[in-house]
């Protein structure tokens, strides 16, 4: 299949044909001025989310954490900053964590925000959370001593607990509620109802969803916006247009062609390329097998797959130099947890040949050894771009792989309900700690806490008990040690391959201004931003 590069031409094209035609109905650009009265922000967000609450998405994210806060956020040291916590203290073994809850929190409906809510959403996101169940795994207990007071009791230290304390990985819920029912199947979490700068109002599915300013937020004079409306674009050529005319201000998620962001960011004018606010997102592009699959069981089967693709055509040709290759799970920069001492595969038809060969795997009349399926992440164009990069250079070795695409509710249950894939091509977060999401990939318990951990269905006895070890060690330098030795592990079994370092990037309106910067600023609340006078 033929690779299509999205070509600055062909966008101009689509401009001239779609100049003067509104993308949103209803809406003009002069609607949002901050003079109109009304600062009124439109946010680009794709794909849209299979849900809003308890799924740890990028999309829903975006909308989450300005519906609902969490204990904490984070500044630019990714030090805790209070949000819904005003306060905490440590116990000298790290064991015993105690925090104050900000007096006088409402939860949209009017109930009061309470100790019992962060004690049935921690216990909850032990249970079941995908991201930080991990992290929770040696908690004993969650006491409530008042309304206002919530004790987190160990029984070993957490090195990596700050680190998923902001309400993307525990997000703090209602529990009036959702006690007493399905988390995952609770109409809540399509119609929110959160304690966060912003109410939810509606979502019209395959259209936006809309939020308004919270008058009783605990931040007073916040947020500066009064409302928002996050609009479904599928189309990446109207997207763009949409922000080249106005008609929607933000992108925190890849919403255009990297080309164009490419573009914008070597000549910023009406638009602007902001890549910092994804540091702690820290996204790792990789290639899983389903090691459910006969094939897959032959490590020179993997091993092959990782000669056969070239990681430096990837980041060029399918990211657009928005990434670099990776050489294992963990980012290159994050120093305090990575190791350059890893297996390499330097991209080489040569060995990925033999190595096929010598596995069995011969060529039929038609050159082909074996056919496979990939289910490529639905986030957008530059995915599939990628996946049909890594389907030419396969076929080079005689590997066939058909490409399936789907929506991203068919795409994850696909994945991780009916294993109904040989490989997939995806993108992770690592997050700040690797405990956070490193972690699930390799973990085989990860497939027991929760849906999307370990996807290739990994089992090693080694890797689980690298990685629990560090859940427990409180010394810094022996758990950097675990952390490295995982690292090795993993890249010589090879259950997956770490591609690329992804480089995420946001595109705003020059008429904006607060954009949030810190790490975590690509999913941080709307709190500051405005537009400017």
């Amino acid at each position: 299949m033929p690779i299509r590069n999205p070509q600055r031409r062909e966008f101009l094209q689509l401009a001239g044909a779609l100049a003067g035609a509104s993308l949103l109905p209803g809406l003009t650009e002069t609607s949002f001025a901050q003079g109109s009265g009304s600062k009124h922000l439109v946010v680009s967000l794709v794909p849209e989310p299979s849900g809003i609450y308890l799924l740890a998405n990028n999309p829903s994210l975006v909308v989450t954490l300005n519906v609902n806060d969490g204990l904490v956020t984070y500044d630019n040291d990714f030090k805790p900053v209070p949000q819904l916590a005003e306060s905490w203290t440590q116990s000298e073994d790290a064991k015993t964590i105690t925090f104050k809850l900000r007096a006088g929190v409402k939860w949209h409906d009017g109930k009061p925000f309470t100790a019992a809510d962060v004690k049935f959403s921690v216990e909850l996101t032990k249970k079941s959370s995908p991201v930080a169940a991990a992290t929770y795994a040696h908690l004993t207990a969650v006491e409530t001593p008042d309304d206002l007071t919530v004790v987190l009791k160990f029984d070993h230290p957490s090195q990596a607990l700050w680190a998923v304390l902001d309400g993307a990985k525990t997000q703090i819920l209602p529990h009036h509620l959702y006690e007493g029912t399905d988390p995952n199947t609770n109409p809540w979490n399509n119609k929110p109802i959160g304690t966060g700068a912003f109410i939810f109002q509606e979502w019209v599915r395959g259209s936006h969803i809309r939020l308004t300013r919270n008058p009783d937020y605990w931040d007073k004079g916040k947020p500066l916006l009064d409302e928002i409306t996050f609009r479904i674009i599928p189309d990446a050529g109207a997207r763009g247009i949409a922000l080249e005319t106005g008609e929607v201000q933000y992108a925190p998620l890849p919403a255009i062609p990297l080309v164009e962001a490419r573009r914008i960011r070597s000549k910023p004018g009406k638009l602007i390329a902001e890549s910092r606010g994804w540091e702690a997102n820290a996204p790792i592009y990789y290639f899983d097998f389903n090691l459910e699959r006969e094939v897959f069981r032959d490590i020179r089967v993997r091993k092959a797959f990782a000669y056969a693709i070239d990681r430096k055509v990837l980041a060029n040709n399918g990211f657009f130099g928005f990434a670099k290759p990776a050489t294992g799970p963990v980012p290159s920069y994050q120093p305090n947890f990575y190791t350059p001492d890893t297996e390499r595969y330097p991209y080489s038809v040569e060995k990925a040949e033999a190595l096929l060969e010598e596995s069995g795997l011969r060529k039929d009349a038609q050159g082909i050894r074996l056919r496979v399926d990939n289910l490529p992440i639905p986030y957008g164009e530059d995915y599939v771009r990628t996946a049909q990069l890594i389907q030419q250079q396969l076929k080079r070795v005689g590997i066939d792989l058909q490409l399936r695409n789907f929506d991203v509710g068919t795409w994850i249950t696909k994945i991780a309900r009916e294993r109904d894939f040989d490989t997939l091509s995806t993108f992770g977060a690592s997050f700040a700690d690797p405990q956070i999401g490193v972690y699930r990939r390799y973990w085989s318990k990860a497939r027991q806490t929760a849906s999307g951990g370990n996807n290739s269905g990994y089992v090693s006895a080694e890797a689980d008990k690298l990685i629990e070890a560090s859940l427990i060690e409180g010394d810094v330098e022996r758990r950097r040690s675990l952390i490295h030795e995982l690292q090795k592990l993993v890249e010589s079994e090879l259950p997956s391959i770490s591609l690329l370092e992804l480089e995420f990037v946001r595109i705003l309106s020059a008429d904006l201004a607060g954009a949030n910067v810190t790490p975590f600023g690509a999913f941080a609340s709307f709190t500051d931003l405005t537009f400017k006078a």
